[in-house]
């Protein structure tokens, strides 16, 4: 991270942490609609022009090792599947026989140097092209060139694989923007799989995802975990283009150092700065990452049912080298599940309050703006239009966008606005 952008990071903390109330002429937030959490016909627009028609973190590259190896997907509720091509590139397709829809691989996961269709063998290579099949005789002007398995948009970051439904979509790395020049300070090409996990949760995924884009929830729920180093108060929020996000929390002492992380290798050549504050990433829709010089674990929020959705938790770090797991490792994975569990206690109480008489509308604080900026992206993406007026988010936070923010400025903005 460049010394300009430090000092930036540095400017705001000290600003937000001095500060009396929000800055002069930030706008009050409408309350935010409960129904976006319960409503089924706003769920449906949800998944429709959101969660398939944009970029979402699918697979490691070390679950794909070797050419052929091949990895079953279906988080968007499609068959997917990724596989390594003799060119050692990751492809992703439907799990669909171009004949007559049978899936070419039944396995969670495997390695083959092509795959076929179990009903009527039709055999397809990595690459996706149809490559053989039975009795072809029997078909009239068939070109095999014509039926290859149908490809779905897949794009990395250094070993991070990331899918897209939407064929038109902008390439990857246009879309992340500054997220993943944040990503590239991690150096992620370089980053090994170092453990995943699923927690099934009972509550619309915006509850969980709204409670990772917040600290004002630090001394209530954290008071002898993340609240004992973290100032909560003194966070530099970044809000950027695409709905993505970033938040900057200092430590409460400084020079304080992280006691989990002694014995972990760290990331070469990483800015020694990223282990001396918390920095969280929001890669939007629903990534996020606390990066650090020992490594990042990822947390991936999916929709399941509009009451029901899952976490994906990944650790990528440097690889410890030969032998088993330090036992360092295991230590840091409980104590995060642990604080991860602080996070979920309330999810699904919550979620019922959403469906009941006693909760309609959510107030939101200036320290809970990356919820609303996450929820204006979210009406940018179905299209206002399509959200029924009830359920609107209005449009405030667009001259608060990018690092570059500074509170007089802001104000300005929204005064000539």
């Amino acid at each position: 991270m460049n010394p300009q952008e430090k000092q930036r990071i540095l400017d705001q903390q000290a600003y937000e942490s001095a500060r009396g109330g929000p800055p002069e002429g930030f706008p009050q937030f409408p309350d935010l609609p409960g129904l976006r959490y319960t409503d089924p016909a706003f769920f449906a627009l949800e998944m429709e022009h959101l969660w398939r028609k944009t970029w979402l973190y699918a697979v490691h590259a070390d679950e794909l090792p070797e050419v052929g190896s091949y990895i079953q997907w279906s988080r968007l509720g499609e068959p997917l599947f990724f596989i390594r091509g003799e060119d050692q590139k990751v492809r992703c397709f439907y799990n669909t026989c171009r004949h007559r829809g049978a899936p070419v691989v039944t396995e969670p996961s495997g390695k083959s140097r092509g795959v076929s269709c179990k009903y009527h063998g039709w055999t397809y290579n990595t690459r996706g092209e149809l490559i053989n099949l039975r009795d072809r005789r029997d078909f009239v002007g068939l070109d095999l060139s014509c039926r290859s398995l149908v490809e779905v948009r897949c794009e990395n970051i250094g070993n991070l694989y990331f899918v897209n439904l939407d064929a038109d979509a902008m390439p990857l790395r246009d879309y992340l923007g500054p997220v993943a020049q944040a990503l590239d300070e991690m150096k992620p090409d370089t980053l090994a799989l170092i453990d995943k996990s699923t927690i099934q949760v009972k509550c619309n995924v915006k509850i969980l995802i709204d409670a990772f884009l917040e600290v004002y929830h630090l001394k209530s729920i954290h008071q002898n975990t993340v609240d004992r180093f973290l100032d909560h108060r003194g966070s530099a929020i970044t809000l950027y283009e695409h709905g993505h996000s970033r938040m900057v929390t200092p430590f409460k002492r400084e020079g304080w150092k992280d006691p989990g992380v002694r014995g972990l290798p760290e990331i070469e050549g990483v800015d020694p700065w990223f282990g001396d504050t918390n920095l969280s990433l929001m890669a939007y829709p629903n990534l996020v990452t606390p990066v650090s010089p020992w490594g990042i674990p990822v947390l991936a929020f999916w929709p399941e049912t509009i009451d029901t959705m899952s976490i994906d938790v990944y650790w990528f770090a440097p690889h410890w080298g030969e032998g088993p797991r330090p036992e360092v490792w295991d230590m840091r994975i409980r104590n995060f599940a642990a604080i991860l569990e602080e996070d979920l206690q309330f999810a699904d109480k919550i979620q019922i309050a959403a469906m009941s008489s006693g909760l309609r509308d959510f107030p939101l604080n200036y320290q809970e703006r990356r919820i609303y900026h996450w929820h204006e992206e979210l009406d940018r993406r179905i299209g206002a239009d399509r959200v029924p007026e009830a359920l609107r988010v209005k449009p405030l936070l667009q001259p608060y966008w990018d690092e570059n923010w500074k509170p007089a400025e802001a104000a300005a903005e929204t005064e000539r606005a």
